[in-house]
């Protein structure tokens, strides 16, 4: 069970969270690209942050709003999402080659990822962008009840996909993440999330918000790294998994 991270969001003079702590303990660093957040020097500098630490690089396209950090859905044509896509990639995909690395996926934040995941016509439409782009690439996603459907959707497009679960939201009986809006979405308990990370990662699913089981086969875990209590969950996490400090 890898753990990935949102990283490079901070942007000009602006800070945000704490790449250079959070980096050393996971596996995977999903690189904003522009549009939500960070700009050229930052993306530069995260690439080479991720590259001394031995972190798997992806990139983290967004709608284009960096007023609203990406979370403001925008209604966007196939051919609008393929180039958006596209720009973003090759942005970092660029920056990578340079610094000799590469991007290894490609990670939606956001609205995108959210009408990514309600809307199988702008999952289509990623999807084709990222096959096109470089079929080689992983398309991340969260796992959902229907992760069934969404991977023999990317089969058709022949693009592997990881799963994604999150060790610190609650999920509905549709195995969904909970609204943020609604009370207890978002656990702040370190043995809360311990316990949600090692319930992936040990028996492949999780009790939803009302109690269910939901069978949620993830590949990779989401955590965060903004302050010292989500750092203290993600080394509780990484020592709860057996990983290597």
């Amino acid at each position: 069970m890898k753990l990935n991270c949102d990283l490079g969001e901070s942007f000009g003079a602006w800070t945000m969270g704490n790449d250079e702590a959070v980096m050393p303990l996971i596996d995977m660093a999903n690189i904003a690209c522009g549009f939500h957040a960070s700009d050229p020097d930052i993306m530069v500098k995260t690439v080479r942050l991720a590259a001394s630490h031995g972190v798997m690089m992806g990139a983290h396209p967004a709608y284009a709003d960096l007023q609203g950090f990406g979370r403001r859905s925008m209604p966007h044509t196939a051919e609008q999402i393929h180039a958006l896509i596209w720009y973003q990639v090759g942005a970092l995909d660029g920056i990578c080659r340079s610094a000799g690395q590469q991007v290894a996926y490609v990670k939606p934040h956001g609205a995108l990822n959210n009408d990514m995941m309600k809307d199988p016509a702008v999952l289509e439409a990623v999807l084709k962008a990222v096959h096109d782009y470089n079929p080689s690439l992983t398309l991340m996603i969260p796992a959902t009840r229907m992760h069934g459907d969404h991977r023999a959707l990317a089969a058709q497009y022949g693009v592997p996909l990881w799963l994604e679960a999150f060790a610190d939201r609650a999920y509905d009986n549709d195995g969904q993440l909970v609204s943020r809006r609604q009370p207890g979405a978002v656990h702040h308990e370190a043995a809360t999330i311990v316990a949600q990370a090692r319930s992936f990662a040990e028996q492949g699913g999780v009790r939803s918000i009302e109690g269910q089981w939901l069978d949620l086969p993830a590949d990779s875990l989401c955590v965060h790294g903004d302050n010292p209590e989500s750092l203290a969950a993600v080394k509780a996490i990484r020592e709860a998994l057996g990983k290597a400090a």
